[in-house]
């Protein structure tokens, strides 16, 4: 696969980023498929970057809005005409969500997520003041709690409908907010992968995902009832992610998917078994050194995802048979170490990798360099290529 890859980018130097668009295109396929007729909500700090935000766009039939990461990165969408805009976390920059209510003002859809009472009064003030109603999102825990162990994250505090009352009574007081829509993001399901490279661990995480499973179904729509019960004209209720989109779209209540991950298709979801995607998007280095008959370093590769500390959050080989890292010196910010097993590597070549999570690749690089079967189709800029950085 990487001989195209390597006459395409003849011409680049290294290290760079790479998208295939021949992948991305299946990718969509897939998603579409997996989503059925919910409605998707794109997932931009999954993507960042507005071409390939615009690309997924007019490639996805269904696509209802998006699903944002932070008021600026917000505000940088809708000043470039983007719309419908879930802010996916709850924000607190009173400058921010000023600026978000003036685009409100002109018609522009935008929708903030809420799980705490300091949310809302904070939301109240604002609207209060410039006298327009704020539409939030309800967001509701659907982590499962076996008591010996907590599966899921720890995000929203409405974990169950005795904390769920109080928080719609006191919503129901303000006057300036209006309820739209709810999230019910099943992260144990949609987030884990059930093949991480301990098989007795994969075997625990199958087990307690088809027991959460059988909870979020009762739950969520247990949750949605009583919230409508409340608020009957809700606008949308949002589940899901890349992990869960064939499960989630079983679910009557849900009436969207947000979808980020599967387009890129970055390493951590390999570890899902269910999971079919194409390689999309990665980043290139070069090799400029050979200490050893069966070791070559490469200038550069430190691109770590976030999360727990852990060797899944290392990049992974494009090639995995023929690669791996040293497990004394991992990915080096400056210079990284590879062993090499079958295959012939010399001073000079490439080797490729992807990512472990999809839209923090992009705070690397300027551009995704874009090829289509074995020919350069130009470069897509990403939020860093546009002077963006937003976390």
């Amino acid at each position: 696969m990487t001989t195209r890859f390597q006459q395409a980018f003849n011409g680049l130097e290294r290290p760079f980023a790479w998208l295939d668009l021949d992948a991305l295109d299946e990718n969509i396929k897939k998603v579409q498929q997996a989503c059925g007729q919910k409605k998707i909500r794109v997932a931009t700090k999954s993507i960042r970057s507005v071409e390939v935000l615009h690309y997924v766009q007019q490639n996805l039939s269904n696509v209802v809005g998006f699903m944002t990461f932070t008021a600026a990165e917000t505000l940088f969408l809708l000043e470039l005409h983007f719309d419908d805009v879930l802010l996916g976390y709850p924000i607190m920059e009173e400058i921010a969500v000023r600026q978000l209510l003036q685009f409100v003002k002109e018609g522009r859809t935008v929708t903030f997520m809420v799980d705490r009472l300091e949310h809302v009064a904070f939301l109240e003030k604002i609207g209060s003041e410039l006298n327009i109603k704020v539409s939030i999102c309800i967001d509701i825990n659907m982590s499962t709690d076996f008591k010996v162990l907590y599966f899921g994250t720890k995000r929203s505090s409405l974990h169950s409908l005795e904390s769920i009352t109080p928080f719609l009574l006191y919503i129901k007081e303000q006057s300036h907010i209006e309820v739209v829509g709810v999230m019910g993001y099943e992260a144990q399901i949609a987030g884990v992968g059930n093949r991480p490279a301990n098989a007795i661990k994969g075997r625990l995480i199958d087990l307690m995902q088809t027991q959460a499973k059988k909870q979020v179904t009762q739950f969520r729509r247990l949750a949605i009832a009583h919230i409508k019960a409340y608020f009957p004209k809700l606008r949308f209720v949002n589940g899901g992610g890349t992990g869960s989109m064939t499960y989630t779209a079983e679910q009557k209540e849900v009436t969207e998917i947000t979808v980020g991950s599967a387009f890129y298709a970055p390493a951590l979801f390999d570890q899902f078994s269910h999971l079919q995607l194409a390689k999309a998007a990665g980043f290139a280095l070069r090799v400029t050194r050979k200490p050893a008959k069966h070791i070559v370093v490469c200038h550069g590769g430190g691109y770590p995802a976030s999360g727990a500390i852990a060797v899944d959050r290392y990049p992974a080989f494009y090639e995995p048979a023929f690669f791996s890292f040293l497990s004394l010196e991992g990915a080096g910010e400056v210079q990284t170490p590879i062993k090499v097993k079958g295959k012939t590597i010399t001073i000079g070549d490439t080797i490729y990798f992807r990512h472990a999570k999809a839209g923090e690749l992009c705070e690397r690089f300027q551009v995704l360099h874009g090829i289509r079967g074995d020919q350069y189709v130009g470069s897509f800029a990403t939020y860093r290529g546009d002077g963006q950085c937003f976390l």
